[in-house]
């Protein structure tokens, strides 16, 4: 219920404040464990995501918002979970892969950090190592504008236009344990292809 009635009012707000737009958002499975993936340009990115379809997004989060104890319980309560940044967090691992094995949204930027958008940055192997391990699909979107609401160095957002496209499921096959890594590191930048294709829709648009 928190989740809804919060999203039902940052709705509001990007809708009057950035006339923003969703496109594609049928592509989203109505059901079972599935991986959103998006470019990462803002700080605006998490509650774009979660606003931009109707299904619950849970997200990872670094760890020290967490420890501020007010923030720490309202990130819980959007469903998100702390994640260790300096090297792999296997606790992090193993939540997200129990949130999509019992059938809910992780919204994942494969990226690892914000870019500038103008091009994307290099892909982590994480997304695709969650979707092979818990063979659910991956579905691509490409968030066009927030770098432009919320420029590199400041806090405050200012007025603008604010698109966002959802692509169809990405199912991946099964990989072969002799190439694993190197077929992770192929199917990883096949990704950001597919979010780079949607992000150039939107370029074009505007």
């Amino acid at each position: 219920m928190f989740y809804g009635f919060v999203r039902f009012w940052v709705r509001l707000c990007f809708r009057l404040y950035f006339r923003w737009e969703v496109y594609g958002s049928h592509h989203l499975p109505p059901k079972g464990g599935v991986i959103l993936a998006s470019n990462h340009v803002s700080y605006l990115d998490p509650p774009l995501m979660g606003c931009a379809v109707n299904r619950p997004v849970h997200f990872m989060g670094k760890k020290e918002l967490f420890d501020i104890p007010l923030f720490g319980r309202i990130f819980r309560k959007l469903y998100a979970f702390p994640v260790e940044r300096n090297g792999a967090d296997r606790q992090a691992i193993r939540q997200a892969l129990t949130v999509i094995n019992q059938g809910g949204v992780l919204g994942i930027f494969p990226e690892g950090t914000r870019g500038d958008g103008t091009a994307l940055l290099k892909p982590q192997l994480g997304t695709v190592l969650l979707a092979s391990k818990s063979g659910a699909p991956i579905v691509p979107m490409a968030i066009v504008g927030a770098e432009k609401a919320v420029p590199p160095g400041k806090c405050i957002p200012r007025p603008g236009k604010i698109k966002i496209y959802i692509g169809a499921p990405i199912y991946l096959p099964d990989i072969p344990r002799d190439s694993y890594r190197e077929s992770m590191g192929e199917y990883s930048q096949e990704l950001m292809n597919r979010i780079d294709e949607l992000r150039s829709q939107g370029m074009i648009a505007a």
